[in-house]
């Protein structure tokens, strides 16, 4: 295992190295950079935000602003999503009800609802945050929805035989077998939270990460805005570390070859 892991990391970094080396060399030679920059232009880019700041102020200052939008929205997001989800799931009645307008409010452009919070809330934090809530919740939901729906219906029906509550059955049965579809959601909940925030900065904002990446494209500065982007990988790539240490401890009671199966989804 050891080995395979090794070979495994070692193949990695050779294939973002021969990536970043042939991008390097192609736009040097053959593509011109102006359009296309190159590794060492981003890193140059990198270095004066981290040094010098930027147009907006500190990096850390617009870091901060996107990250607390990600934030509050995922974790708005993610509570309305499980929630929601888990009682339609067990509501087949206000299910079959609310189904058509919730696959309708999924369906509406989510750059548009972010035009539309910018007008509602203004350029502040709320637009931002309650764009991200809306990306987030939709996955969710859907995870929770269907977790909720996949109860073991005999294991619901002998723990209402032996006298269980409804609540005391959503507590100790549905909740927890639907947490391998919820952790699983929230995998990629948190990048759709970071999304969120960037398109509604994007849209209009004082700070932030999509701000930064908005002015570098209408000053047609490429290096800026694959700068952004790494820096925003580097955001998603840390809650994954984190979401993924969350779900190993939240699913230690389940068997090993459920817990694993439920990471690989």
């Amino acid at each position: 295992m050891r080995r395979h892991k090794a070979l495994v990391y070692t193949l990695r970094v050779v294939l973002l190295v021969a990536v970043l080396a042939i991008w390097e060399i192609s736009c040097t030679y053959l593509f011109d950079d102006f359009y296309y920059s190159k590794p060492s232009k981003v890193w140059n880019q990198l270095v004066v935000w981290f040094t010098q700041g930027t147009s907006s102020g500190s990096i850390w200052v617009n870091i901060s602003a996107t990250l607390q939008e990600a934030v509050y929205g995922f974790i708005l997001g993610s509570i309305f999503g499980v929630v929601s989800g888990i009682i339609l799931g067990r509501s087949r009645l206000l299910s079959e009800v609310l189904a058509p307008y919730i696959q309708a409010l999924n369906a509406i452009p989510r750059v548009v609802l972010a035009a539309l919070f910018v007008l509602w809330f203004g350029l502040g934090m709320t637009s931002k945050v309650v764009t991200a809530l809306v990306l987030v919740f939709f996955p969710v939901f859907f995870n929770a929805f269907q977790g909720a729906r996949e109860v073991d219906r005999n294991l619901v029906n002998n723990a209402r035989i032996l006298g269980a509550s409804r609540w005391d059955v959503l507590r100790s049965i549905v909740v927890p077998s639907a947490t391998s579809w919820i952790l699983a959601s929230l995998h990629t909940a948190f990048g759709f939270a970071l999304i969120g925030a960037i398109v509604g900065e994007y849209t209009g904002a004082t700070h932030g990460l999509g701000l930064l990446i908005n002015t570098s494209q209408n000053s047609f500065n490429a290096a800026g805005v694959f700068a952004g982007m790494v820096i925003c990988t580097v955001l998603a790539l840390t809650a994954e570390l984190f979401l993924g240490a969350l779900e190993r401890r939240l699913l230690k009671w389940r068997p090993p070859a459920q817990s694993t199966g439920a990471t690989a989804v």
